[in-house]
């Protein structure tokens, strides 16, 4: 099994800066030195659980349990006490790693603790590659678990997707190839480091390319153009940061110019709306990349570097990774086959389940045989519960979830992402959420939950029907709209329907 950062092993780009958090940072050689020093003292351990705060430490913990070759639980720092008792006592991790000065809950404490050195600015000789990335790691199976990431628990208590080793390398070549990302690409971003996103996206794809990351700690705007405008190439966010820089850019020239100099701005986690990309494209000459992909199967699919982004649309599938939608009897509706070339209907609506296979995939919910099974087709096919269509380029575009944003209403089956959109293409328009209710005629209808511009002087549900009618078709417009001060959203900025009030 070859390293998953050959640049730790090789040493070639020694001095490189290789992580900074603020006005801390570590050459490649103090990360070795870190990172290698911490992976000697796991040895013999099961599993190891890290406090993932958006520091220093957390990186230097992760990367020392990969070369131990030592699953690791990342922990969100802002779990409530349930949450967490939950995840470590499923997880059952012998240790855990924190940074020295962390203060821990309860449900916590409990645990073996090692505190997370970190040693940089020359404070310690580099060890050689022989004495720190030897070992476990280096005689692992490509199976071997290497993290165990928890679900966010919108469906019940979270549960802990396996991580094998060659899901994280397959997905960070796979977005190497479709972004042309190089060890000369310096990353900025502010995301947290307890989810797939911002830990193996945003701190191991830098490293395991051998370039650089920059952590905001708190995301930015300032932070933000500063990075660019010192040489950062890339920047990596949720919508809700994008729709922050949106918002701050009509008024900013220089944050317009900061975006303008970065090679590839991406967003992930979920849809970016239309009118946010339209926004940054007018003001910067730069359009944003979006991918897909989940905790259990890392990235499925991206706009290419070298492709032309459109918005409302996540690219074509990754290398290596197999695609189909289907319809709830199993019927595939399109497909794209070995050679990534798109097959069935690809006609911008006809709407299927995505389901997919290949390296990217985890191995199983920890302790959740059932759940395990149920996750896959007998074909073994992962079912991701997404709704989505293939554009006649190809594109795949998502229309939500199957469980919260299906809705089949006087006979058609509607994605409420497409209506979303819409609706914040609306000036009078802030925020927006779609679900469906049950209806006597209609089966369901269609209902649009706004935040508006001016809570004094929202629009009118006519208004908002016949704006929809004439951008989609008047069956996908909201029969009933609901006004609230805010939506509810999750830590990555994700719209949480159910938590949406009920008559």
């Amino acid at each position: 099994m070859s390293s998953l950062f050959p640049a730790l092993v090789g040493g070639s780009v020694a001095e490189r800066s290789a992580l900074r958090f603020g006005d801390r940072s570590l050459t490649y050689a103090e990360l070795a030195a870190s990172a290698g020093e911490l992976a000697a003292r796991l040895g013999g351990a099961r599993r190891v659980a890290v406090w993932a705060t958006p520091t220093l430490e957390t990186a230097v913990a992760v990367v020392a349990a990969l070369l131990a070759g030592v699953p690791a639980v990342p922990l969100n720092p802002k779990s409530g006490e349930g949450e967490l008792g939950h995840i470590l006592g499923d997880s059952a991790p012998s240790v855990v790693l924190a940074g020295r000065g962390d203060e821990l809950p309860e449900s916590v404490e409990g645990l073996a603790r090692i505190d997370v050195e970190v040693y940089g600015t020359g404070a310690v000789t580099v060890p050689t590659p022989e004495a720190d990335t030897a070992g476990p790691a280096d005689l692992a199976s490509p199976d071997d678990p290497a993290l165990i990431v928890y679900t966010s628990g919108t469906t019940g208590p979270p549960k802990g997707a396996v991580l094998p080793r060659r899901s994280i390398a397959s997905t960070l070549d796979a977005l190497a190839d479709a972004w042309q990302w190089t060890g000369d690409d310096v990353l900025v971003h502010g995301l947290p480091l307890f989810h797939v996103h911002g830990l193996i996206l945003g701190i191991l794809g830098p490293l395991r390319r051998g370039g650089s990351v920059r952590h905001l700690g708190r995301f930015s705007a300032e932070g933000v153009a500063r990075e660019l405008n010192d040489g950062a190439t890339m920047l990596f966010g949720v919508p809700t940061m994008y729709h922050r820089l949106a918002e701050a850019l009509t008024e900013d020239v220089e944050l317009a110019k900061a975006l303008g100099r970065a090679r590839l701005l991406v967003s992930g986690s979920a849809a970016l709306p239309v009118h946010d990309h339209e926004r940054i494209t007018a003001a910067t000459g730069r359009r944003v990349v979006e991918r897909y992909g989940m905790t259990e199967t890392l990235m499925i699919t991206s706009v290419r570097a070298d492709g032309e982004p459109r918005p409302g649309t996540v690219g074509v599938p990754l290398p290596g990774v197999d695609l189909r939608l289907v319809e709830e009897d199993g019927t595939t509706i399109a497909a794209y086959d070995a050679d990534g070339t798109p097959t069935g209907a690809y006609d911008g609506e006809s709407v299927g389940e995505i389901q997919v296979r290949g390296p990217n995939l985890f191995t199983a919910y920890l302790n959740r045989p059932e759940a395990t099974a149920a996750a896959f087709t007998e074909d073994g096919w992962f079912r991701t519960g997404d709704m989505a269509v293939i554009d006649p380029d190809g594109s795949v575009r998502i229309v939500g979830r199957k469980a919260t944003d299906l809705i089949k209403s006087g006979g058609y089956k509607i994605g409420a992402g497409e209506i979303e959109n819409a609706l914040l293409e609306h000036p009078a328009v802030r925020e927006a959420a779609v679900t469906g209710e049950p209806d006597d005629d209609l089966g369901e209808r269609i209902v649009a939950w706004i935040v508006p511009g001016d809570p004094k002087s929202p629009p009118s549900a006519d208004e908002l029907a016949d704006h929809v009618a004439r951008r989609l078709a008047p069956h996908k417009r909201p029969r009933t709209v609901r006004f609230l001060a805010s939506l509810p959203r999750n830590d990555m900025g994700k719209i949480l329907k159910r938590a949406l009030p009920r008559d």
